[in-house]
Formats: structure tokens, sequence, C-alpha cells
């Protein structure tokens, strides 16, 4: 009998252990999943945090073009652009942008044809040859 009692024990201590050990392993387990759980919220959270703070900045970006858009000098600039209005007194002068040169009062006209060449584009330069006012012409 004292054997048995022995064995008996042995058995116990062994369904113990096993219960045991099952247990300890459903426990990291678990722990496991609830820290991966975390891991991806704080993800989201990030996620979320950084899309916050770019839909603030586009937020103040169009509050700022809002104002400017509703701003009495914008309304002034597209009138005088688009409608061609200017207040009493003002003088709208035009200035085409090509053949755009500014010269000093020292330089003489052979500068401002050579300024005004380089400025024009290479079939317009052709143009100019053969129909224009061309010096090497008899």
């Amino acid at each position: 009998m004292a054997g048995q009692d022995y064995l008996s024990q042995f058995g116990m201590m062994r369904a113990v252990l096993i219960v045991g050990f099952f247990a300890v392993a459903t426990m990291l387990y678990n722990l496991t999943v609830s820290i991966y759980d975390n891991y991806q919220i704080e993800e989201h959270i990030a996620e979320f945090e950084q899309r916050n703070a770019e839909l603030a900045h586009e937020n103040t970006q169009k509050l700022l073009d809002l104002q400017y858009y509703t701003s009495e000098e914008y309304r002034e600039k597209i009138a005088k652009q688009n409608l061609g209005l200017v207040h009493p007194g003002e003088e709208v002068i035009v200035i085409p942008n090509e053949l755009l040169v500014q010269l000093s009062e020292s330089q003489d006209v052979s500068a401002i044809d050579a300024a005004v060449l380089d400025q024009l584009s290479n079939p317009q330069k052709w143009l100019r040859f053969f129909f224009g006012a061309n010096p090497y012409k008899s």
C-alpha cells in the first residue's frame, strides 16, 4: 500500500503540474494576445493623430485662403486683372512680355537690337530674317 500511495501521490503531482503548465501557457497566450492588441491600437492612434495633424494644417490653410479670397485686396486685384477696372486717377500701362528690355541712357540702338534678338525664339529670329528689316539684304 505504501507503494500505491506513492504512485497515487506521483500521479496527483503529475496532474497538478500538467494543469499548472496549461494554466501558465493559457495566461502567456492571453498576455501575448493582449500585448499585440495594445500594439495595434497604439499604431491606429498614431495614424489617427498624424491624419488629425494633416487635417488641422489643411483647415488652417483653407481658412487663410478663404480670408485672402474674401479680402478687399483680392477683389480689387481681380477687378483690375479681369475687368480692366481702375481707381480714379490711376493709369494702366501694358508692357508686352516679349521684347521687354531695360536699358540705361548710355546704351545705344545696337545694344537694344542685340538685347531684343537675345529674347526672341529661334523661329521668331528666322521670320525676322526673311520678312523683317534685315541689315544683310541688299
